[in-house]
């Protein structure tokens, strides 16, 4: 595991699905957390137009880019529409936050050949 925790945060781009209502928020944080750390980061979610002055993209399929690693902070069956979005980007790194996990979905990343990381929080990684 610690080998692909160093292969996804040797990534240059992230994109974070999550709720950014306030500064509590989980997806907040992680999205602060990446920037300060130098990476280019993507907030998605389709209730939301900026996130401390950056586009907030609807889904994955509308970020204009093809980002390296999605970060969920969402529930298990959002968690699995977004991975399908993924894999139609050809995105095949998902980091799953504690809580935005299930069997489907980890077993629907390995039946796809998407490198997955589920059990830990990205800022317990530093």
């Amino acid at each position: 595991m610690n080998n692909l925790i160093k292969e996804f945060l040797s990534k240059k781009t992230f994109a974070v699905v999550g709720s950014f209502k306030n500064e509590q928020k989980v997806a907040y944080r992680i999205f602060k957390n990446l920037r300060s750390r130098g990476y280019e980061v993507y907030p998605v979610n389709p209730n939301i137009k900026e996130v401390d002055g950056v586009r907030c993209y609807s889904s994955i399929k509308d970020l204009p880019v093809v980002v390296d690693v999605v970060n969920f902070v969402t529930p298990p069956k959002v968690s699995l529409e977004i991975v399908k979005q993924c894999l139609e980007k050809r995105i095949n790194m998902i980091w799953l936050q504690p809580g935005a996990e299930s069997e489907e979905v980890i077993n629907f990343c390995k039946q796809h050949n998407i490198k997955v990381i589920h059990n830990i929080c990205i800022m317990m990684t530093n």
